[in-house]
């Protein structure tokens, strides 16, 4: 099974986001679960490259080349996939897992997590998207996803699209426990 970490690559933030990702990294390791994610060396990015490298699991970066010229890929990682640009990116991350996660991040994070969830809508990705709603990060997400759901923005049936975990542990319990969310989801796509 291969999972798609999203995260952040500020090195600013709290540590107590960058002890979350550690840990996911490391779960995931242990899980045997194989990790592709954004390439980068900073920030919960490179915490959870770092874990999974020194707990022995397997990852792969996938990186536009201009970042790579600014320095912001993950030196340690041998499997880095190069990018001409950021749609090539996600659409390789994309194709290439069977989950995604979502940690706590900033617009490029939340962009890749929406794709996912439009893409999931449309059922052009079938795999589980899961949020990591690290010390509350996510919590006002919820609610603007749940005022969409109430103005008949997007449907009640695609709550289920997303799963919200409140820990590494619950994420790995989660991708243990898989369960479609519908067999046809262009069926109810139209709002």
């Amino acid at each position: 099974m291969t999972i798609c970490v999203f995260a952040s690559s500020s090195s600013r933030i709290d540590n107590k986001y960058a002890a979350e990702a550690t840990l996911l990294g490391t779960l995931l390791a242990r899980a045997k679960m194989d990790v592709i994610y954004g390439g980068g060396g900073i920030g919960l990015m490179g915490c959870l490259a770092d874990a999974v490298i020194s707990n022995g699991g397997k990852i792969t970066g996938v990186i536009p080349s201009f970042m790579i010229d600014e320095g912001w890929d993950h030196a340690s990682v041998s499997d880095m996939i190069v990018t001409t640009d950021m749609g090539e990116r996600k659409k390789t991350m994309f194709s290439r897992a069977d989950a995604v996660v979502a940690l706590p991040g900033g617009v490029g994070t939340l962009e890749e997590l929406t794709e996912a969830m439009t893409l999931k809508q449309l059922g052009i990705y079938q795999g589980q998207i899961i949020i990591l709603n690290t010390l509350n990060f996510y919590n006002s997400l919820i609610e603007f996803l749940e005022h969409m759901i109430a103005g008949h923005f997007i449907r009640n049936e695609h709550k289920g699209i997303w799963e919200i975990a409140s820990s590494p542990e619950e994420v790995i319990t989660l991708l243990l426990n898989k369960e479609n969310w519908h067999d046809d989801p262009r069926s109810i796509a139209r709002i």
